[in-house]
């Protein structure tokens, strides 16, 4: 099973900490994978908007605002070429900016360039190696071709990496979590579900006080059918934040109808898609 960059939720919960989304704001995936806008009046707003934007840039008065949304506009237009050159152009002149290359490595991708993308990538974790973003599309980029077994290996350097603290009385780094987090994503998606699971407990101890790799392993027993697994992961999720309202945790239990699960005060979520396991295997 193929990883999607729509992210599995636990590691969609991952993300979520580093205080916001992937891939410059991640507004723009959605036109990417849908193929662009579909509302006549608004396209032809932005088309207007965009030729303006376009003159600018031609003529050199363009500020860097504005070139930005020029990108926006071009990548949510579906004029992905155009957009592929312009984040090139960007990402060389703005190289404190990640954001741009990951977008034109997203890009590259979107045209079957996966070398090219990989180039990209690779080019952000030499600067950063703990970058998660780079590192989710790079686990991508190898899983989609048939590398998973690499993808796990490199995963396994960077997260032993952030695991190792500075002085021996300090915590593992915060981004070890996410790349963590990653890692057993990507070993269950290679069928390794053990192994995930054994991840996420560690992930549990080195970080008490996060919920996240609980609701991480919850998902996991829930895949692989175990219910009982899950409810306990849910409930000790919950206890971690006794008294507090977790939207996510009741939108998962809602999702899995574990209704007796959600709590006295049901709440919304970012939630998830995914429904309950359906004929879970052993």
């Amino acid at each position: 099973m193929p990883l999607a960059l729509s992210r599995p939720l636990w590691i969609g919960l991952a993300l979520a900490s580093l205080g916001g989304a992937c891939l410059a704001g991640g507004w723009w995936l959605g036109h990417l994978q849908s193929g662009g806008l579909a509302t006549d009046p608004k396209q032809r707003a932005l088309e207007r908007q965009l030729e303006g934007l376009q003159q600018r840039s031609t003529q050199g008065g363009a500020s860097a605002a504005e070139e930005q949304r020029l990108l926006e506009l071009l990548i949510a237009l579906n004029r992905k070429d155009e957009a592929l050159i312009l984040s090139e152009r960007l990402a060389d002149q703005q190289p404190e900016r990640p954001a741009l290359r990951l977008v034109l490595a997203e890009l590259r991708r979107g045209q079957n360039d996966r070398s090219g993308a990989e180039r990209e990538v690779r080019q952000l974790l030499n600067q950063n190696p703990s970058n998660i973003e780079a590192l989710q599309l790079m686990a991508l980029l190898q899983v989609e071709s048939g590398r998973g077994v690499l993808a796990v290996s490199q995963l396994q350097a960077a997260f032993d990496q952030a695991s190792k603290p500075a002085l021996q009385s300090e915590p593992p780094k915060p981004e070890a979590l996410d790349i963590g987090l990653l890692l057993a994503n990507v070993l269950q998606r290679q069928g390794q579900p053990g192994q995930a699971e054994a991840l996420l407990i560690r992930l549990a101890a080195a970080f008490p006080k996060d919920q996240t790799p609980i609701l991480a392993r919850a998902l996991l027993l829930q895949e692989r059918g175990n219910t009982r697994g899950a409810q306990a992961a849910i409930a000790q999720a919950k206890a971690l934040k006794p008294g507090q309202e977790n939207p996510r945790l009741d939108a998962i239990a809602a999702a899995w109808g574990l209704e007796s699960l959600k709590g006295p005060s049901p709440g919304g979520s970012r939630a998830s898609k995914q429904g309950p396991a359906k004929n879970p295997g052993p």
